[in-house]
């Protein structure tokens, strides 16, 4: 604990609409927190909002008791904790570090050997769940890590998360879990953009076929939660294109790596691909319903 303070100080690092909110829960239920990003605007906006700022991982995570890390992968992750200004180079012993990103397992074990080897914790963390939830404290997080590692996140986990999942006492296990999760994600976006621009192909009127189809058997979390951005026409990103062009990407790796087939997702990375490809990375995830749409002529609300 800061040797200033007796309230636990956090540092998230990562600002985005996941750790924007996830900050924000942490310091409703009395954290200091200390926000890092790479976007300057995003420090200001969270010191805005009462918490404290920091321009580097290394100042953020500097007598820290708990250090969230919450980038888009590993790499990003590797940087914050060993690069220049890394948070591994401040990180008081017996801190633990809460990693959030969606990675392989093999990487998660390696990143946690090496945090490890110098007295601090690793908990490997990745979340799911959105930003309203986020916003909220109301995540479900997929954690695995040594039994200090979870003692020492605890409080803050529980600021976080609605549902923890205790998966194993080293990383890699949570890792494994979310990989699974995105894989039937991934899929699942897929299938529903394929099934309501086919719709849209019959002249059917999609608004009466999301009513039918989520009061039916071929429903998913994924078509409910995602269709709507196609109704209406809006594709600003909650959660883009490019995530899951990284995180079935990883899922073919490491199938290749097992020699497990995985055809679906195989199938599901490639129409990410071509909606990537089309111009369409940075929207949000159910523009491959767009990109159907565009193959076919079909006209989708919105289309010009």
């Amino acid at each position: 604990m800061s040797p200033a303070s007796q309230t636990p100080h956090v540092a998230v690092i990562g600002l985005g609409s996941m750790g924007y909110g996830m900050a924000t829960s942490l310091k409703r239920a009395g954290f200091a927190v200390t926000g890092c990003d790479v976007s300057a605007d995003a420090v200001a906006r969270f010191v805005k909002d009462g918490g404290a700022g920091a321009k580097t991982p290394a100042e953020a995570a500097r007598e820290a008791d708990v250090v969230v890390s919450v980038v888009v992968n590993a790499a990003q992750t590797e940087a914050i904790l060993f690069g220049k200004d890394g948070a591994g180079e401040t990180m008081s012993k017996d801190s633990v570090f809460i990693s959030s990103a969606t990675m392989d397992p093999d990487i998660a074990r390696r990143l946690a050997k090496q945090l490890e080897a110098t007295g601090r914790h690793y908990l490997d963390a990745p979340i799911s769940g959105g930003a309203q939830r986020a916003a909220q404290g109301e995540l479900t997080i997929l954690a695995s890590g040594s039994a200090a590692a979870f003692a020492k996140a605890r409080p803050a986990l529980d600021a976080m998360a609605a549902k923890l999942y205790e998966l194993g006492d080293a990383a890699g296990q949570g890792a494994a879990f979310k990989m699974i999760n995105q894989l039937l994600a991934g899929v699942h976006i897929a299938a529903a953009s394929e099934a309501i621009a086919f719709a849209a192909k019959q002249g059917l009127d999609i608004r009466k076929v999301y009513e039918v189809i989520t009061a039916s058997a071929g429903n998913s979390w994924m078509f409910e939660n995602r269709m709507p951005h196609v109704l209406d026409g809006d594709y600003t990103p909650r959660s883009a294109v490019e995530i899951f062009v990284k995180d079935l990407g990883i899922i073919q790796d490491m199938a290749r790596s097992a020699k497990f087939p995985v055809p679906v997702s195989a199938a599901a990375l490639q129409m990410f691909l071509m909606t990537a490809a089309a111009g369409m990375g940075r929207d949000d995830d159910a523009s491959v319903a767009r990109m159907y749409a565009q193959v076919t002529g079909v006209k989708l609300p919105g289309d010009k």
